[in-house]
């Protein structure tokens, strides 16, 4: 009696030892395995929105530092009115002066490849071999264009483009600068990765 009562008690033991064991095993397994259902911090940051408060902004400006939008530059330009005033000039020296290529969205398809004729949004990269063009913001000729009147110099193959990112013919890229999606949160919030047509 005495050792069936022993070994009652021993069987009990192992068995609930065994069985918080096994218990933690699983869950201890199963938490990587949910964890790869979320996608790592990399994965989320290389599609993420980038929301960008520009209230600060003053005309002739270009936002800095630069923010990045799945690992790329993006240009952020408020521009003057005298900025705007010149883009229409000489079309002629324009590859696509009309934005026909679909380098932007639908609803930057216009004279200034913008929500707000205001404020440029680019991705920062020549469409040639991805180079990053430097920035002239202000309407003035500059050494290496008497004719200039502000835009983006690339400094690696010499393409040309305009201050709302379209290309000067004879320059080695053939395609206007990328416009991403973007839209605003109010008025001073842009956010760079979602369009409210489509939600990209």
């Amino acid at each position: 009696m005495t050792d069936d009562s022993k070994n009652v008690g021993r069987r009990r033991f192992l068995v609930g030892s065994t069985s918080a064991l096994g218990v933690a095993g699983v869950a201890g397994a199963a938490v990587p395995f949910v964890g790869s259902w979320n996608p790592s911090a990399k994965a989320r940051a290389a599609g993420a929105p980038v929301r960008i408060d520009i209230s600060r902004l003053q005309p002739g400006e270009m936002l800095g530092p630069i923010p990045a939008w799945r690992g790329r530059p993006i240009f952020v330009i408020r521009r003057s009115e005298e900025a705007l005033s010149v883009l229409n000039e000489a079309p002629g020296r324009l590859i696509d002066p009309e934005s026909e290529q679909p380098e932007q969205p639908d609803y930057a398809r216009n004279d200034t490849r913008s929500r707000n004729p205001e404020v440029l949004v680019l991705v920062g990269l020549c469409p040639h071999l991805f180079c990053s063009p430097t920035p002239f913001i202000q309407v003035r000729p500059e050494p290496f264009d008497r004719e200039w009147r502000g835009g983006f110099f690339c400094p690696c193959h010499g393409s040309r483009f305009d201050l709302a990112g379209r290309v000067f013919a004879g320059s080695p890229a053939s395609r206007n600068m990328q416009v991403p999606p973007h839209s605003y949160e109010g008025g001073n919030i842009l956010v760079v990765g979602i369009d409210e047509e489509n939600m990209a």
